[in-house]
């Protein structure tokens, strides 16, 4: 079986292939300093990033960030930086496009995350499913029909790699709008879910320095609420350790070494919702606690702060993510002046070795988000689901992963139909059928039709910016 699994073979060392990378997004104090290491600390590429985003000035410090490393003796490879003002020539001549974009500013995030609260509506994150996923899509969709034309103009032949969320929504737009694409989206929620089972054969078993790449899973779902049916460490069947291991944790939470850090840390948990998944439906749930509890009904996990704190996982607030951002343009300044000197530190992302696939540099088979063509049994043909697949010389093939159990798959199924409902509603610039989406929403469900429709006028109203012709 497949699955989870880096199969790199060099093929040549002596000879680094010359790419041109596209980055939409270039301005990014997060995932552009990320890329940067990333191709820094690897021997198989060399080439441009040319760097896009509606901040030039943003880019431009990415631009100074990015060739500050060149030729130094703790890089691998060279790399040109260069920002650049138009689409255009961002993406001509492009071998690989990235896309990493925050879709509005954090006062439109503000009405996602916050606005349903006075509701009693509780959201983790805010950024895929929930009142604040539906409208985040809202906003993104139209800035992505751009993308997709723009790609389709000056680059058709290149393949393009998604990192923005609401992911499905993002990657499913862009072949809606050009269905010959090369695109896909990566997502490291099951990464965390491979650690985790190491974690369990480590507790369980005293099986010790396990890889991540010798976790062997079959992944089924859709981004953020995947699942998994099978899985192996060599001959040993991880259900059996991760059934035993979820019985002697599910209580208290697994938290390692580090007792009560998800306390701490906005983007942390105890494994608590997963290992409840589990126990109601006998299946692994993938993803993290935070972006699980969104895809499910309200009163499970989200119900009110006393419910959150007793499955031990946290709200990410807007006032952390524009802390979070403030520390980053600090940081930012620094790096640019030369006061702070940048550092490799790999993300464990996988976009890089995907390019070196795609190139004929080795084949990898790993989880990503592409359009189901029968790999998921139960979900519509076309809808973006997230299954493993194998990369190889210009070619993705979807392994096929099988189907859901019945009582899964209706969770799933309802999630992929509404997104389905906001993408027609977004093309349509429809208020109407939005708002049918919107109440349908696991989150939504327990407010009454009335506080529904003021709540979501309220969060039209606020993003309303990016809404103009909606009737």
């Amino acid at each position: 079986m497949l699955g989870g699994e880096e199969l790199f073979m060099i093929l040549d060392n002596n000879k680094a292939r010359d790419v041109n990378i596209a980055y939409i997004g270039g301005g990014s104090r997060g995932w552009a300093w990320g890329l940067i290491s990333d191709l820094a600390s690897q021997e198989e590429l060399t080439g441009t990033v040319y760097l896009y985003d509606i901040d030039y000035e943003a880019s431009k410090c990415n631009e100074i960030i990015g060739n500050s490393i060149k030729g130094k003796d703790y890089t691998k490879s060279s790399w040109n930086y260069k920002a650049v003002k138009s689409i255009k020539e961002t993406l001509t001549n492009a071998d690989f496009v990235i896309i990493s974009i925050l879709p509005g500013t954090f006062d439109e995030m503000e009405s996602d995350v916050h606005a349903p609260e006075k509701y009693g509506i509780h959201q983790s994150v805010g950024d895929s499913v929930g009142p604040g996923g539906q409208f985040r899509a809202h906003r993104t969709i139209p800035m992505y029909v751009k993308i997709a034309e723009n790609l389709k103009k000056y680059c058709p032949d290149a393949w393009v790699i998604n990192y923005t969320n609401p992911m499905s929504l993002c990657v499913r737009t862009l072949y809606e709008i050009f269905p010959e694409i090369k695109a896909f989206g990566c997502c490291h929620e099951v990464f965390s879910m491979q650690k985790l089972l190491i974690n369990a054969l480590e507790d369980i078993l005293n099986v010790k320095d396990v890889k991540r790449s010798e976790i062997k899973i079959n992944v089924l779902g859709i981004n953020h609420f995947t699942w998994i049916n099978e899985a192996y460490y060599k001959d040993i069947n991880l259900f059996d350790v991760y059934s035993k291991f979820v019985e002697k944790y599910y209580k208290d939470g697994f938290e390692g070494n580090e007792a009560g850090h998800w306390m701490n840390n906005s983007f942390e948990s105890a494994e608590r919702v997963k290992f409840d998944l589990f126990l109601r439906y006998g299946i692994i749930a993938a993803a993290g606690d935070r972006h699980l509890a969104e895809f499910l009904p309200g009163n499970w996990y989200l119900k009110d702060p006393s419910t959150i704190e007793n499955w031990k996982f946290k709200l990410t607030t807007v006032k952390y993510r524009m802390n979070q951002l403030k520390e980053r343009l600090e940081t930012s300044k620094r790096l640019v002046s030369g006061e702070e000197k940048f550092r490799l530190k790999q993300t464990g992302e996988e976009g890089v070795n995907l390019m070196k696939a795609l190139l004929g540099i080795g084949d990898m088979v790993t989880n990503v988000n592409i359009p189901n063509y029968g790999q998921v049994i139960g979900i519509p043909t076309g809808v973006v689901v997230e299954t493993n697949a194998l990369f190889t010389k210009n070619s993705i093939k979807p392994v096929m992963a099988g189907k859901l159990p019945n009582n899964v798959l209706g969770l799933v199924h309802r999630v992929v139909m509404n997104q389905e409902t906001i993408l027609k509603a977004t093309l349509a610039k429809d208020k109407k059928l939005a708002f049918t989406a919107f109440v349908n929403d696991p989150l939504v469900v327990n407010i009454s039709l009335k506080d529904a429709e003021a709540l979501f006028n309220e969060m039209f109203d606020n993003t309303k910016k990016y809404l103009k012709g909606w009737v």
